[in-house]
């Protein structure tokens, strides 16, 4: 056997020959991110945007499982067999927390939807693919997105073949006025915009967050050209919970698919996301069905189920919260926020006053993240130095481009860090920046 098989030699795969995707700029982003923080371990990171790990507590995990078995033991009527089998068993594709997950965003997001209408999926990021999955039905179909935009966005449109036509940002987060060029110039293409991607909250990663008009001109502008909102949400609890409502909220015709995850706001580990996708679907042979319908058939073909034990741990933090995930993560807002106000204290205290020049930096107002800009092409080579030299890290904007052009802006995020990290994170940054500057 072992003789017969070495006449055959080696199989050898040309890239050419895979998928497009697979030679895009963006596929080696988070590759190249993750082997440079594994390179230099005694590195601070301003990089990573993590949730923090402080409060971790592998107790919470049994707890909030008992939680949710308690909660189906009063719905099941004490029917034990039924309660291990919802949760150790295959599950339905929609996902069994469906309802719960409706109460939350009742509580805290103002979303009244029906739960029917929602998909429990692996991560935020399964959310995304199959939306797009759905909608890319011809060659003809493109996709909106602000630039620069959250990595995940430019990878799933390049693993469905659905073309990212740019729009531009500004300080408010998106050019409205740019939104409408770019969607009259595709159509004068021929082309047909199915959907604007949009993280309207504390944008990964700008920060920026659209004020109340903003998003109400952005519903008329998706009704007037005829196109869906992606409603990406995972950073809004982390901040004024007296800010503007999500753009579903005020959603009165179905216009938005609202993307969800609880990895920053519920257990990371757990991997559980979900699709709010309730617009009529007609023409098919058993009626009127919903685009979350859809997403399920494609879901089913992909993952099959959301693991029902992860969704379980998340059940039970719903429930130990009244829904609310907001009242949940109080200690977790807290920390952003103070971790927040350091880095914008803390840069000003060594750039502010011009004693820098060409130093500047944005300031949201909550999030993970904060955009610094320097008087430098802020690239992959000079991470390396970066981290290699001065022991900090942080990421180059342009991984947040569909090219990889560098420029001279670097992200920092500072969610996962102590205060004594940023502290000794943001002066390595300065004698980093100093010492570029100065050569």
């Amino acid at each position: 056997m072992n003789g017969e098989a070495s006449r055959y030699p080696l199989v050898q795969l040309c890239l050419a020959d895979l998928h497009d995707s697979l030679s895009a700029p963006v596929s080696e982003s988070m590759n190249f991110l993750n082997e440079v923080a594994q390179r230099f371990p005694d590195a601070i990171s301003l990089a990573a945007g993590r949730p923090y790990e402080g409060y971790f507590d592998l107790d919470y995990i049994h707890r909030y499982l008992d939680a949710y078995r308690a909660h189906l033991m009063a719905r099941l009527d004490g029917d034990e067999a039924a309660v291990r089998r919802m949760i150790m068993q295959y599950g339905r594709t929609k996902g069994i927390i469906h309802d719960l997950v409706a109460k939350h965003l009742a509580v805290d997001e103002g979303i009244t939807v029906d739960p029917e209408s929602i998909v429990i999926t692996v991560g935020c990021q399964e959310a995304l693919y199959l939306t797009l999955r759905v909608l890319r039905a011809s060659d003809r179909d493109v996709l909106l997105a602000v630039t620069p935009s959250y990595v995940g966005i430019h990878g799933a449109a390049q693993l469905v073949d659905l073309p990212l036509l740019p729009v531009k940002e500004s300080p408010e987060g998106i050019d409205l006025d740019d939104l409408v060029a770019v969607v009259a110039g595709a159509k004068a293409d021929g082309l047909r915009p199915r959907a604007l991607y949009v993280v309207p909250d504390f944008a990964n990663p700008t920060g920026a967050r659209l004020s109340r008009e903003s998003r109400e001109q952005l519903l008329r502008i998706a009704a007037e050209e005829d196109f869906l909102i992606l409603e990406d949400n995972p950073y809004g609890l982390f901040g004024d919970p007296a800010g503007p409502p999500t753009i579903k909220s005020l959603d009165v015709s179905a216009r938005v698919v609202y993307l969800g995850s609880f990895a920053k706001t519920g257990i990371p580990g757990a991997r559980v996301g979900y699709a709010i996708a309730d617009q009529v679907v007609t023409g098919g042979s058993g009626g009127s069905q919903t685009l979350a319908d859809q997403l399920a058939k494609i879901k089913s073909m992909v993952t099959v189920n959301t693991s029902p034990i992860a969704q379980a741990v998340v059940a039970g933090k719903l429930l130990e919260n009244d829904y609310s995930l907001r009242a949940a993560n109080a200690r977790e807002i807290d920390t952003y926020q103070g971790n927040l106000r350091q880095v914008l204290d803390g840069l000003e205290k060594r750039f502010g006053g011009g004693s820098c020049p060409g130093v500047s930096w944005n300031t949201p107002a909550g999030g993970f993240f904060v955009l610094v800009t320097v008087p430098f092409l802020a690239d992959d080579e000079l991470l390396e130095r970066s981290a290699r030299d001065h022991h900090v890290l942080w990421t180059p904007i342009h991984h947040f481009y569909a090219d990889s052009e560098p420029r001279n802006v670097m992200r920092l995020s500072f969610s996962h860090l102590r205060p004594e990290e940023i502290e000794v994170g943001l002066d390595r940054l300065e004698g980093f920046i100093r010492e570029t500057v100065g050569s």
